[in-house]
């Protein structure tokens, strides 16, 4: 029997190349792999207002065409997107793996993203970029970079920073989840990032013991596990959905 496809579902300030690259050649072996990119991010245009996760649940969904019947990896925003494509296409979602996700944003980690947005909103990218390098990556593996490593990753975040991400930290900002995961009845695996400097590790152990039946697991990693750790990323996510 062919294994049910899969979609996947980025994070905001990415993208489905950024958030997933080096694990579709892995995860497309034994199944179809299908994505989209949320508005202002790879090539679909910036929305016209806030974004709604109803909204990017059903691009979501819409990105498997004929597909009957699908699991969902979803990453930071992208958690919330899945939970909500399977409580409104229950009888499609078979599984989740939800990565680095949270319920709401709590005090710490809201802080980090009103930094993240105000910078935003100031219009300097290269300030946007040494933000996120300081966030979205683990210390340790940060600490591992050579000053070469560092200042081209540097120049990388600053040339592609999507012009969607004001509206998408907007979102998170806005996202909370805690009635809408008791009622999340499909297998879900929660993985953790155990370094997370923007999303606080604990929002995501938050999101595990919410639904029923969630299984943990964690990466060492931080906020990039498919920078950091992408091989131990994709087998979690196969053998979760094996």
């Amino acid at each position: 029997m062919t294994p049910p496809s899969l979609l996947l579902a980025h994070g905001a300030g990415g993208a489905v190349r950024a958030n997933f690259s080096p694990l579709i050649p892995q995860l497309s072996r034994k199944r179809k792999v299908h994505a989209v990119d949320f508005p202002g991010s790879g090539a679909t245009p910036r929305a016209g207002g806030p974004l709604e996760l109803d909204d990017l649940a059903d691009r979501l969904v819409a990105a498997a065409g004929a597909e009957e019947r699908f699991a969902v990896v979803g990453f930071s925003l992208g958690c919330a997107v899945a939970v909500r494509a399977a409580l409104r296409y229950p009888e499609r979602v078979t599984a989740l793996v939800l990565t680095a996700g949270f319920v709401r944003a709590d005090d710490e980690t809201r802080a980090r993203l009103q930094e993240w947005s105000r910078l935003l909103a100031a219009g300097n990218r290269t300030a946007v970029a040494r933000y996120l390098m300081s966030t979205v990556l683990g210390e340790p593996f940060h600490r591992r970079m050579t000053a070469e490593q560092e200042a081209g990753f540097l120049d990388l975040i600053a040339a592609t920073i999507p012009p969607g991400s004001p509206e998408q930290v907007d979102l998170v900002l806005s996202t909370d989840l805690t009635d809408e995961l008791p009622r999340v009845h499909v297998p879900t695996l929660v993985v953790g990032t155990k370094h997370d400097r923007l999303i606080s590790p604990s929002a995501t152990r938050a999101l595990a013991d919410l639904v029923p039946g969630a299984r943990w697991a964690e990466l060492d990693s931080g906020h990039a596990p498919a920078l950091e750790a992408p091989r131990e990323w994709a087998r979690l996510i196969e053998e979760f959905l094996g």
